[in-house]
């Protein structure tokens, strides 16, 4: 599955989430029935797939067994990576405030055929699946939003730096230089967190509290840097010719996705303190 993705033959997207479940993942309804010939059936729905648009092979999760009848919430679930049938699947994209290089589409699945070799994992045991890449993609979003911050806080430092009001720079006035160091030094936080994320994945370490964490910081600190960004540029801040008031809409996603601020701080408060699980 991987060598073709690596080499750009594939292009894939990944169906998780629904719009009734949201991040109660368990609780999905995209159902794959077993064939008595062998393989399954996949029906159901799906959104925020992202480049479904493009996509031609899927990492779709479902359920093959209804929640009912198992055990435990996490019971009965599959991973499949199958093919992106457009036969099959009905893709739909959704309009939103930002991400314009990354399409997001709500998409209907009907009668689309998997064979079973297109299964990851036992039947069943998709839920365990899931979880081993969740930890990285929190990782990989914590480094992408301190990127990203230091970006749009250098655009912000610049513009501070050249832009003269009452004969001198604003750069040199305080209420501009303190927000600013302050998001500098969230982001340092944010970086050797999300450092620490990833050297315990490496070394094959449980990793979830310091993804988790690196991924609130690094999300809070990119907002605060592309707000500061606006203020900064003033009145060209909401002007689209500086691009900073773009920045600020793309960094509201970092609450939302690919898990909320505050579904992050319950876990933290579970697993770092102790405290009884919420949700």
């Amino acid at each position: 599955m991987l060598p073709p993705l690596i080499r750009g033959e594939h292009r894939s997207c990944f169906g998780v989430t629904e719009p009734d479940a949201g991040l109660d993942t368990t609780h999905i309804s995209t159902f794959a029935r077993r064939r008595e010939d062998g393989g399954y059936v996949v029906n159901g729905r799906k959104v925020w797939t992202s480049t479904a648009q493009r996509a031609d092979h899927i990492l779709l999760v479902t359920r093959t067994t209804p929640i009912e009848d198992c055990e435990r919430p996490t019971d009965g679930m599959s991973v499949f990576y199958t093919d992106f049938d457009r036969s099959k699947i009905d893709v739909h994209e959704i309009a939103n405030m930002g991400r314009k290089a990354v399409d997001s589409n709500a998409i209907f699945i009907d009668g689309l055929e998997v064979p079973e070799e297109d299964r990851i994992g036992a039947e069943g045991e998709g839920f365990k699946v899931l979880l081993h890449g969740l930890n990285a993609e929190r990782i990989i979003v914590a480094a992408a939003a301190v990127g990203f911050g230091m970006y749009v806080l250098e655009k912000a430092a610049a513009y501070a730096r050249e832009r003269v009001v009452f004969g001198r720079p604003i750069g040199q006035n305080q209420a501009i230089q303190h927000p600013l160091a302050s998001v500098w030094m969230r982001l340092q936080a944010a970086e050797l967190m999300t450092y620490k994320a990833a050297t315990l994945y490496d070394q094959g370490k449980p990793c979830g509290l310091e993804a988790n964490t690196a991924r609130n910081l690094a999300g809070s600190a990119a907002y605060e840097a592309a707000f500061r960004a606006v203020r900064t540029h003033g009145g060209f801040g909401f002007a689209q010719e500086y691009h900073v008031e773009r920045y600020f809409r793309e960094s509201v996603l970092n609450f939302i996705a690919p898990v909320s601020e505050e579904l992050i701080l319950s876990y933290v408060a579970e697993k770092a303190l102790g405290m009884p699980k919420s949700y």
